[in-house]
């Protein structure tokens, strides 16, 4: 058994010796297939947790503190038979069945439920077999000092958790995902990866802690979960030259998928991996994935013919490479002129002061849509509106020049992700 822990930081190590000590007597309750939320984050009765029910071939959806207020939809969506908090087990009693789960049932196997973001409708309850996830993690590949950015009930999270698990590494954890918490984990315990979101690096570098506050340990960050902005990219790339920045892109429904990028200052990417295809159809990208979910346990199936995903993204293709430039759901048409939301943020991203943005089509009875926009400045800046139409102006065809500009707080989840 390594002498390493497998978890550290502000609030003390984790070791292996520790998740086998663990008081798991409530486990006798619990029956193979049975479905059990666990309510925790990276610490021993939580991971302790998971892996106990994985053995006794439950069916977990981890779940955190932070999204309390969904836990009876979650719930209710993931058909938990028990939940699991603090210790404590609590039985939900219901009557309520799904094929999916009969099947996984049957094959004796153990089973995940992550819930999507739900950034366009409900989160949908996504359910994986454990022996297909876990598939990826057989071949051995070494690990570096890694910061657990992502949380608990995050695909991300789980498998910097498991990829660290098989490999015999560390994780550290950050006493919370603040910017001052983040880099002051990251100094005192030399961390080297640090696998974060677009939004938490775009709030980084307005603090003005880059590049005089980053601690020299840092070797890679990597970004995934929403589609990065390339000024901060670039910003990011300029300021910190010695540290290798990387594109993630994995999917709930798909598991996580090996990525290049084209270079560290580029959103191009190569997406691919044991058993991964993909396929650009009509701009629209197109995975298959061997450790694909089985299904929604709330929503109908979404896979093609042949097992295909379509994600929704549009991709520009460059080779062997693509990048994202947005969501099919992100197209705007002002009056028969069509263009990606995304492409408004990139220009207002660029006038200073601004942190954070996010531009919404509204309907209009004379042009059919309309563009708005809500931004984040620095506490420190007053938004001279004025001054931002015309630097809009400048820079963008009126059509897609935005009709009404708030200045408001940029909803941003416990992920670290706009909402």
């Amino acid at each position: 058994m390594s002498d390493l822990p497998l978890l550290t930081g502000p609030t003390g190590s984790l070791f292996i010796r520790d998740l086998l000590s663990q008081d798991t007597e409530w486990i006798n309750r619990v029956r193979p297939g049975d479905v059990v939320s666990v309510i925790g984050d990276f610490d021993a009765p939580s991971i302790a947790a998971l892996l106990h029910l994985f053995e006794r071939g439950a069916v977990v959806v981890p779940l955190t503190v932070n999204t309390s207020n969904d836990h009876p939809y979650f719930f209710e969506s993931s058909l938990t038979d028990w939940v699991l908090m603090n210790g404590e087990m609590i039985q939900r009693v219901h009557s309520d069945t799904h094929p999916l789960l009969e099947d996984l049932r049957s094959s004796g196997n153990a089973g995940l439920v992550l819930f999507s973001t739900g950034t366009t409708g409900r989160p949908k309850a996504i359910l994986h077999d454990m022996t297909h996830f876990l598939a990826r993690y057989e071949t051995p590949r070494p690990t570096l000092q890694t910061l657990s950015f992502l949380m608990f009930d995050h695909i991300g999270g789980i498998n910097t958790l498991l990829h660290t698990l098989f490999n015999g590494g560390t994780v550290i954890t950050p006493r919370s995902r603040s910017i001052n918490d983040v880099l002051e984990t990251v100094a005192r315990y030399k961390v080297e990866v640090l696998p974060t979101t677009p939004t938490f690096l775009r709030m980084l570098l307005m603090s003005g802690r880059v590049p005089d506050d980053i601690p020299a340990s840092l070797k890679v960050v990597t970004y995934g979960t929403e589609r990065m902005d390339e000024s901060t990219l670039a910003a990011m790339c300029r300021l910190l030259p010695s540290i290798d920045f990387r594109q993630t892109f994995g999917m709930s429904e798909l598991g996580i998928l090996r990525v290049k990028s084209k270079a560290r200052d580029s959103l191009f990417m190569r997406i691919g991996g044991e058993g991964v295809q993909i396929r650009i159809r009509e701009g629209l990208l197109d995975i298959r994935s061997e450790t694909r979910m089985l299904g929604y346990l709330n929503a109908p199936s979404p896979f093609m013919e042949g097992d295909w995903y379509p994600t929704g993204d549009l991709v520009e293709v460059d080779g062997d490479y693509i990048k994202i430039v947005g969501r099919n759901t992100e197209v705007v048409n002002v009056g028969g002129l069509k263009f990606m939301s995304s492409e408004v943020e990139r220009v207002i991203l660029e006038f200073p002061g601004v942190e954070l943005v996010k531009v919404s089509a509204r309907p209009n009875p004379l042009t059919g849509q309309h563009v708005e926009a809500t931004i984040q400045v620095l506490a420190s800046v007053n938004l001279d509106q004025q001054a931002l139409r015309g630097f809009l102006e400048a820079r963008l065809p009126q059509h897609m020049i935005p009709r009404r500009i708030s200045t408001s707080v940029v909803e941003v989840s416990h992920r670290y992700k706009r909402l």
